[in-house]
């Protein structure tokens, strides 16, 4: 089964913005997220994973009238959290993506303290649910 493990920012994490860290803290964690994608390349696990630019080169992209199209920065100022990576990983049972997830929310942040921070788990679905 395939699972997206999202990473996700937020101030309400508590989590400092990867631009304070000393360097020497940047290369670690880069470091450890080089290494997770190793493991999974393998154990034969990973699918994809890409980390993504920062909030403020998003576009948001809306169909408009006539066939153009309304582009606006985004996401919007209000927006709490936003998606910073993601790994899609092909695993036995869903336990496995969560242990996945757990490893990778305890990547080193600064000093090498472990950031526990949010990974969200979910099933890609290849088609739509049977009760449909």
């Amino acid at each position: 089964m395939k699972y997206m493990l999202l990473m996700q920012f937020s101030d309400q994490t508590g989590l400092p913005p990867i631009g304070t860290w000393p360097p020497e803290d940047v290369r670690a964690h880069i470091e450890f997220m080089r290494d997770v994608e190793r493991k999974l390349v393998e154990s034969g696990e990973l699918v994809d994973a890409q980390g993504l630019a920062m909030p403020d080169q998003a576009r948001i992209v809306r169909a408009g009238a006539g066939g153009s199209s309304v582009v606006t920065d985004g996401p919007f100022p209000e927006t709490k959290e936003f998606l910073i990576g993601f790994w899609i990983v092909d695993v036995e049972a869903e336990e496995r993506a969560i242990d996945l997830a757990a490893y990778v929310s305890a990547a080193p942040g600064p000093g090498g303290e472990p950031l526990n921070m949010p990974i969200e788990v979910r099933q890609v679905m290849s088609a739509p649910p049977e009760e449909l």
